[in-house]
């Protein structure tokens, strides 16, 4: 494909060069080949403009730059854009031939609850026999379909992988996909030319300050979104939410329990197997059933009957759709035949905490033990608040090791022991985590409840740049099988 016809919809200035033929976009010098377009980004911790001359001998025909260098590579063509980072995603959406403008692009952004309202959006949306694409931390798919294009963030993918993703969609024929939208990919300019259908606002609690600083920041980041969708579905319960909306250029719905609101709970009931509640939709009473506990789940739940209200989907649709739920590592039972209650949940904030405590407390009869850690090389300052959170509303805690990364897990640990000694509640250290999760187990009686938290989903630690697998559900399952003989 030629140069220009990839920098359609940029402004741009030619230092060198005209019209190349560009066969691929890459961002990683030792990656570049003949034919490659090499695009500069400049990271926290790498400006890969000094990779020029790497990615020049291994035959790139084109460079864009923010800052040239002092010798321009040889017979290359060379662009300079103000922001490479956004310039990356309108190059690589013009590469793929803009998929997603073939689809209703549906964004869910929020502190929590991101891939729960996604999975209630997809599960809705098939009940009008729509085939849905899903991108976020859990899956890349669509319907039972994998789409095996590797992404290393942890939310949403770099433009690259996320237009080769929409593309995959495009091809399986998807009439929606329903995406998980982080704070870091909108700071970041990943969604720059992208026009969403529908944005969704979650929630905004204390997370991710290491990178914006602020939790004014943080908002404004999530804000983003707002600004390029046609409809905005926001939790009106959030005291965040009109900072969000401040200079929103899209129709807003607002959804909550507590406030007024165009999609409003009523009637909420706590049952043994789920939660019941009543919204007015289109002039009717509807009644709606989710089969899974707690609170924050309604307001998911809120989240997607709001952006099927924007479609116009029957509220039939929506029962149905909702009464399918099933998130992988979300309020996760383990089952047993103990009597206990062991909850996997991927919460790793404070707030998802309180969430989480709260709802196993609901059907909770005896004592609740919460098992959590914190992650390495990310906010530090929420590990004490963390600790705390865990320390007040828990009966005993045990701190354990989370994804240390580069740090030290007993360092990280002692961070979120701070917060609680601030309170009563006895706890444990264990930095083995299939030692602190039998040692959970272990101490569990009939009716008591453990939680956990911080991995749900995930099968590995990284600790140390590597990956190691490790997934809670095996180390409980094998835990259970040690002390209690086979569970069946």
């Amino acid at each position: 494909m030629l140069l220009k016809e990839l920098l359609r919809g940029l402004s741009y200035e030619w230092l060198q060069g005209r019209n190349a033929d560009v066969d691929d976009i890459v961002i990683d010098s030792r990656k570049a080949g003949y034919g490659s377009l090499f695009i500069c980004t400049k990271g926290a911790r790498v400006d890969s403009h000094l990779f020029i001359p790497d990615a020049a001998a291994n035959g790139a025909a084109a460079f864009v730059v923010e800052d040239p260098p002092g010798v321009l590579p040889e017979g290359a063509a060379v662009v300079r854009v103000k922001n490479s980072r956004a310039a990356m995603a309108v190059i690589a959406a013009n590469f793929y031939g803009n998929p997603s403008e073939d689809f209703n692009l549906i964004g869910v952004t929020g502190t929590n609850g991101k891939t729960s309202t996604t999975y209630f959006i997809e599960l809705i949306l098939q009940e009008l026999s729509h085939k849905v694409g899903l991108i976020g931390s859990v899956d890349t798919r669509v319907g039972a379909k994998r789409i095996d294009i590797k992404f290393l963030t942890a939310t949403t993918p770099d433009p690259i992988e996320l237009e080769q993703i929409f593309a995959a969609m495009k091809e399986e024929k998807v009439n929606d996909v329903v995406m998980e939208v982080s704070s870091h990919a909108l700071a970041l300019d990943k969604m720059e030319g992208l026009r969403f259908q529908i944005g969704v606002f979650t929630n905004l609690t204390h997370d991710h300050l290491d990178f914006h600083g602020t939790m004014e920041n943080y908002a404004k980041a999530k804000a983003r979104l707002f600004r390029i969708c046609k409809y905005g579905v926001i939790n009106a319960d959030d005291p965040s939410w009109k900072l969000i909306t401040a200079d929103a250029g899209c129709e807003i719905t607002t959804y909550g329990i507590d406030s007024g609101c165009d999609v409003k709970a009523s009637d909420v009931r706590h049952l043994d197997d789920g939660v019941s509640f009543s919204v007015e939709l289109y002039g009717r009473e509807e009644q709606f059933f989710i089969p899974t506990k707690g609170r924050f789940m309604v307001y998911n739940a809120l989240a997607a009957i709001g952006a099927a209200r924007v479609m116009g989907v029957p509220a039939d649709a929506i029962r149905r759709g909702l009464k399918r739920v099933s998130v992988p590592g979300r309020i996760q039972s383990v089952p047993n035949n103990q009597g206990f209650h062991i909850i996997l949940d991927y919460a790793h904030t404070p707030d998802a905490l309180v969430n989480i405590i709260g709802s196993v407390r609901e059907f909770t009869k005896g004592r609740l033990i919460t098992l959590f850690g914190c992650g390495g090389n990310k906010d530090t300052a929420k590990r004490p608040i963390m600790g705390k959170v865990v320390g007040e509303l828990s009966d005993y805690c045990i701190i354990t090791s989370d994804n240390p990364r580069d740090e030290d897990p007993d360092e990280i640990i002692r961070q979120a022991e701070a917060g609680v000694t601030e309170t009563n509640c006895p706890y444990v250290k264990l930095t083995n985590r299939a030692e602190a999760v039998r040692r959970g187990i272990s101490m569990l009686k009939p009716g008591d409840g453990l939680i956990i938290a911080g991995k749900g989903h995930e099968d590995y630690q990284e600790i140390k740049g590597r990956r190691e697998h490790f997934d809670d559900a095996e180390q409980a399952r094998e835990a259970l099988n040690e002390l209690y003989g086979d569970q069946g």
